[in-house]
């Protein structure tokens, strides 16, 4: 894209669905599974409309069912599409506890986990929190959003409600979404008009929760470990946008799934769950400037490392030669304080599965053969001394 680069943070999260971003994060693994047994086998019960007059354990009973139903079918949906997780019976077991959880978080990182499984050309359906990630795209690219939704409440998602995307149109969908695409304009803070200040719930504003927005900390979803990585996006902040630092490398975390065992995953990933935390200690400090967007040095950097289009030049009509904007140079760049940078964890299980082929996996493993050639060579070095001692002294008898 022509402006660099953008995408879903903490405040998009607070705006769009109304979470809590502070908070406990959402994992470990589900233990005392016979407390929520009855006669040896699993409760079951059809839920649908709370009747009127109930007491209050049943209205608890349905508000812990339809939590369950929004935790498994909404945030955190997969693609069975009709199952729910049983993770979920410890937290609406102690629905006073709930709200002490940061679910903005544990929702961005299985959105980005799932946007980053669809990457792949042979998975074509996307799971995650789909609704988050409709509204964005309709909040920050004008150029899709459909006609007649003007009106909007709280929370911001709920605008798009009773859209439903047709597909009738024909011919090369790919080619002018892309082409689209090239052509957009994105609004760097679509959220500071009064329209929006007017609905917004006054409790996502609360400064816990607004100072996470600039937190560049990790994610935490269970075994799902993903990057808030906002320093890339300052634009969206009110900020100018410096070249950015080489992005983390995580791959070997995007490879871990809760398959292999039951793990009590704040201890299996410790280091990443005190980053989080620790996360106070990893807000940005930045000028708020009145006009943001990229700064000259970034739109350099990014005019010879990013891909500024999508579509062929059959396609594109207007030349790739762009120059840069005239307000870009008059920009300076983004002071951002330099941070404690956090280790790669590449996944390098193929290289060393490759590496070991034909070899024993470890030093480990050829000890016990080095130590069994030791013991053969001294064994022969005395055994040859014993035996030229022997024979000199035979020699040496009838003298």
């Amino acid at each position: 894209m022509l402006f660099g680069e953008c995408t879903i943070t903490f405040q998009d999260v607070a705006y769009q669905l109304g979470l809590p971003v502070d908070g406990r994060y959402v994992s470990g693994c589900l233990t005392d599974f016979h407390v929520y047994i009855e006669g040896g086998r699993q409760a079951w019960e059809t839920f649908g409309e709370c009747p009127e007059g109930a007491d209050e354990e049943t209205v608890r009973r349905f508000a812990r069912a339809y939590i369950m139903m929004l935790l498994g079918t909404q945030l955190f949906a997969d693609k069975s599409g009709n199952r729910i997780h049983i993770r979920w019976l410890p937290f609406v077991a102690r629905l006073e506890e709930m709200g002490g959880y940061s679910w903005g978080s544990a929702a961005l990182a299985w959105l980005y986990r799932c946007m980053c499984r669809v990457a792949n050309r042979h998975v074509v359906k996307l799971a995650g929190p789909l609704q988050l990630l409709q509204s964005w795209i309709f909040w920050r690219f004008p150029g899709f959003r459909p006609a007649g939704y003007d009106a909007f409440s709280w929370p911001l998602a709920s605008r798009w409600s009773g859209y439903n995307l047709g597909i009738s149109k024909k011919g090369p969908r790919v080619q002018m979404a892309r082409l689209r695409i090239d052509l957009l304009q994105f609004i760097w803070m679509p959220y500071s008009t009064p329209d929006v200040l007017q609905v917004v719930h006054p409790e996502v504003l609360e400064p816990r929760h607004m100072m996470l927005w600039w937190c560049v900390t990790s994610l935490i979803y269970f075994a799902v470990v993903e990057w808030h990585q906002v320093d890339r996006v300052l634009p969206q902040f009110s900020g100018v946008q410096p070249p950015p630092h080489p992005a983390l490398n995580i791959d070997f975390l995007m490879s871990m799934d809760e398959r292999g065992g039951d793990r009590w995953l704040p201890s299996h990933l410790q280091h990443w769950h005190l980053h989080w935390e620790t996360r106070a200690d990893h807000v940005l400090r930045f000028d708020v400037v009145d006009d943001p967007g990229p700064s000259h040095e970034f739109l350099a950097w990014w005019h010879q490392h990013g891909k500024r289009f999508l579509s062929r030049e059959l396609y594109l009509g207007d030349p790739r030669g762009i120059p840069i904007p005239v307000e870009g140079t008059q920009r300076g760049a983004g002071r951002v304080p330099d941070m404690d940078r956090v280790d790669d964890v590449p996944d390098r299980r193929r290289v060393e599965r490759r590496a070991r082929v034909g070899t024993r996996r470890s030093q480990r493993d050829w000890r016990w053969l080095d130590q069994a050639m030791e013991e053969g060579d001294e064994a022969g070095r005395d055994g040859g001394r014993r035996r030229g001692g022997r024979g000199r002294r035979r020699g040496a008898a009838p003298r």
